[in-house]
């Protein structure tokens, strides 16, 4: 299951470093099967400590870490909407994303200079904001043009559709994003189709210098963003760009030891992973043997026929079972033979709701 998460930002908010970042802790190819990577695109490692604990007990042969795709997206400048600069092509690129990582400079410094003049982080993201609202209630108000005679005919889908299309135009003049609206399951799955610019999930990211990255609150910038993206309902994540293009070429052991001296928990890329993956609702599961243990992303709320096709579709078309036990019941009695003793190996059918967490061996026929 690939999700991608798109990175935009004005010019000169550390937007390209941080990329670089990700591109430089790109997982091998060969670990990441059937995908093309693209010079735009970054694919990263989802950081989790329990697959660390589950290869210490199973030591396999090899290890495969569930993954997180990020897109670099380029070309915004203000009327980006109205086709300015490389507008259209910038708005193409967004819709085909999942989330939106949106890159906010919070950093002072003379000698990089800012697009609009000054650093105004409400500024500019009310400026990537209006671009997106404005390319999204264009799009609507055509749409709602080219439906509404049918609608006015009695048209029973015609007219279901103009409600939904109505309610996001006028949700859009008001300056609220296309995600604020009130939809039901049958709307929700209308709107799905015409993948709205502010329909997807968005976190912010604060990109700030060195010396405050350890306690954001003393940076004045991070507050004024956080309190706009808490009004919003959505996260912010506190970064230095600069930093994590410097761990990006360190090995683990040395990227610990590296933040440990800055004074920082974990770095800003894996928090930016990890909220990305919440947000958009996934999980993971895992597979574990002596030749191979890999995580696997899920949407929450998969069975397990849907999980056993993430591995592969002739899984599902042939589910059968799928024997299951949960991580904390492997950590505690580190083996399988153990864990059948103690009647903690699950056999589940089609119906069985996949866990967050889940160890899955899958048994089919096809």
């Amino acid at each position: 299951m690939s999700l991608t998460a798109g990175i935009v930002g004005l010019p000169n908010v550390g937007k390209s470093t941080l990329f670089n970042a990700i591109t430089q802790s790109q997982v091998e190819a060969a670990n990441y099967p059937f995908a093309t990577i693209q010079p735009n695109v970054g694919v990263v490692e989802v950081p989790d400590t329990r697959m660390d604990e589950i290869i210490k007990i199973a030591i396999p042969k090899k290890i495969i870490y569930t993954t997180f795709e990020f897109t670099d997206i380029a070309g915004l400048v203000k009327g980006a909407s109205k086709g300015e600069g490389l507008g259209n092509q910038f708005l193409s690129h967004i819709r085909q994303v999942d989330a939106i990582c949106h890159v906010v400079r919070c950093f002072d410094d003379a000698d990089i200079t800012h697009v609009e003049g000054s650093v105004d982080p409400i500024r500019d993201i009310e400026i990537i904001n209006l671009e997106l609202a404005l390319a999204d209630l264009q799009s609507m108000e055509n749409r709602l043009t080219k439906i509404e005679r049918k609608a006015q005919a009695k048209d029973k889908d015609a007219a279901a559709e103009y409600g939904v299309v109505k309610k996001i135009v006028d949700a859009l003049k008001e300056g609220k994003p296309a995600r604020s609206v009130d939809l039901d399951k049958e709307e929700l799955e209308v709107a799905k189709g015409y993948q709205l610019l502010t329909s997807k999930p968005m976190i912010y990211i604060a990109n700030m210098s060195e010396e405050e990255i350890a306690d954001p609150s003393t940076n004045r910038h991070y507050n004024i963003v956080k309190e706009y993206a808490t009004n919003e309902n959505n996260d912010v994540i506190a970064i230095c760009a600069k930093i994590e293009e410097e761990l990006s070429s360190l090995d683990k052991e040395e990227k610990a030891v590296f933040l440990q001296d800055l004074g920082i928990k974990e770095s800003g890329l894996d928090q930016v992973i990890r909220a990305a993956y919440h947000m958009l609702g996934l999980k993971t599961f895992f597979t574990v043997g002596v030749q191979e243990c890999r995580a696997w992303t899920f949407q929450d709320g998969m069975t397990a026929p849907e999980c056993a096709g993430v591995i592969h579709t002739d899984f599902q078309k042939g589910f059968i079972r799928a024997e299951c036990f949960s991580y904390d019941d492997y950590m505690e009695y580190r083996s399988e033979a153990k864990l059948k003793e103690a009647g903690k190996l699950r056999l589940e059918g089609k119906e069985y709701i996949v866990k967050d967490g889940d160890i899955l061996h899958f048994r089919f026929n096809v």
